[in-house]
């Protein structure tokens, strides 16, 4: 609750700033500030107790888990505002305004770390998702980002309007909209209503992950909205729609000890099986073919919700720790190599030639972020994946998805070596648009070594999920 109600009063704070405070260096150190006491904040509740106090009537249940993850989230954030605060100053004049929309995103993913109830997991899925529509079409003058803007606004109304459809039919067949109750197993009538809202559900939340088939928005919007602001889509947002799509699946079964595979009497592993392998190749196989780096970041990142759809169709204690671990490894390699892009005049592969040379240390790094997206030993995105396939291999008769998952990360290796490749084995001058300062170099090189770190000591991460 903590992380909830403060959020929502620092982004209306953020609100005020763009009326009283004209200083647009200000507006950062404000959200800095503000970040730094929701953690503590959280810390405390995790730890201890919660400041607010109120009558929740079932709608949310707050437990370890999801505190946890809201640490890792805010501690991804305050990393992403540390590298790219500046760029944020650079994409319009109102600069008070996006932060606090990212703010109020921000609230929406604590709702959905906490959510049980289907009305507050729409609420959360909703203040989450509206302020993104704005951040996209920030860059008013440009009609690529316009057009993003729209598009990610008409396909957000759709998934939207098919979740409200799929809550409503839930409701119609089980008179809740409790999650612990609103499923029948073996000894009741599971009703036509229940599995065909529960299926329109799963598309709904397919679509805001960015999983096949409802992916095909991420690539345009993606490359349309501003770099900086696709960083925090990319990571953040990302890891807090895996958070309410977990959390929707797994608190039936958890709470009534039933078979997960047979909730609503549908064989999941077999529908995100499908899934998987569906989003692994649209993903991986089309980011082959990108001469633009942040276009194949953008496949990329639908190639890396796969990987984390192995948590939906594991469902066990491996695949939890493993999200965590992917949540941390995907988020601050993914922040890291948009914080370096977002800088760069040239976002296509051409761009990045010869930056070993000019700036030896930002490739060092950008060279660890890249081999974490891989799944490359010695680094946060090995164990990360590692724990994702030990998951699935625990379920009976999937083998064969585990080759499978391997054989793509295997494939993902080659279109992130192409990166590589430019930076130090071709020729040219990398230029970049804003300025490379000290402090941002410095905490580049930090970031990479915090992804070696987890890479070598996952327990560090998994570890305060149980103490």
């Amino acid at each position: 609750m903590n992380a909830i109600i403060l959020s929502a009063i620092l982004g209306v704070i953020m609100m005020f700033c763009s009326a009283f405070v004209k200083n647009k260096k200000s507006y950062k150190v404000v959200a800095f500030i503000g970040l730094i006491i929701l953690l503590i904040a959280n810390i405390i509740e995790t730890y201890s107790h919660s400041f607010f106090t109120f009558p929740l009537y079932g709608m949310l249940s707050f437990d370890r888990f999801g505190l946890y993850l809201n640490s890792l989230i805010i501690v991804s954030v305050i990393i992403y505002f540390f590298l790219s605060s500046s760029e944020i100053e650079h994409v319009g004049e109102h600069v008070a305004e996006y932060f606090a929309l990212i703010i109020f995103s921000l609230c929406g993913i604590f709702i959905l770390t906490s959510f049980s109830n289907l009305l507050t997991l729409f609420l959360g899925i909703e203040i989450m998702s509206i302020p993104l529509y704005i951040l996209t079409g920030s860059q008013k003058m440009s009609l690529i980002s316009n057009e993003a803007s729209l598009k990610y606004f008409l396909m957000g109304s759709f998934s939207t309007g098919l979740m409200l459809m799929g809550i409503a039919l839930i409701y119609g067949g089980t008179e809740t909209f409790d999650i612990a109750k609103i499923v029948n197993v073996h000894g009741g009538n599971i009703s036509f209503l229940e599995v065909t809202g529960m299926l329109l559900m799963v598309a709904s939340l397919c679509f805001k992950v960015s999983a096949a088939p409802f992916h095909f928005w991420t690539p345009d919007v993606y490359d349309g909205a501003p770099s900086v602001f696709t960083s925090f889509m990319a990571t953040i947002i990302k890891i807090g729609g895996f958070i309410g799509f977990i959390r929707f699946l797994s608190a039936r079964a958890e709470q009534t000890n039933v078979d997960y595979n047979n909730t609503f009497g549908i064989d999941w592993h077999f529908i995100f099986a499908i899934i998987i392998i569906a989003t692994l190749i649209f993903g991986n196989i089309t980011a082959i073919f990108q001469r633009s780096v942040k276009r194949m970041l953008a496949y990329s990142s639908i190639a890396q919700a796969g990987f984390m759809l192995f948590a939906l169709f594991s469902m066990n204690d491996v695949s939890k720790e493993g999200f965590l671990l992917y949540a941390v490894a995907y988020s601050f390699a993914t922040i890291g190599i948009f914080a370096i892009l977002s800088k760069m005049s040239d976002v296509t592969l051409d761009g990045y030639n010869g930056l070993a040379k000019t700036h030896p240390a930002l490739a060092f790094a950008n060279v660890i972020f890249l081999l974490s997206l891989a799944g490359i030993p010695l680094t946060a995105g090995f164990f990360a994946k590692y724990y994702m396939l030990s998951s699935a291999v625990e379920v009976k008769g999937y083998l064969w998805l585990v080759i499978a998952g391997v054989i793509f990360a295997a494939i993902s290796a080659y279109y992130y070596f192409r990166v590589i490749q430019s930076m130090y084995f071709k020729e040219g001058t990398t230029e970049f648009q804003y300025e490379i300062s000290k402090p941002f170099t410095i905490g580049v090189i930090v970031l990479a070594i915090l992804v070696i770190l987890v890479g070598v000591f996952p327990q560090t991460i998994l570890n305060y999920l149980y103490f």
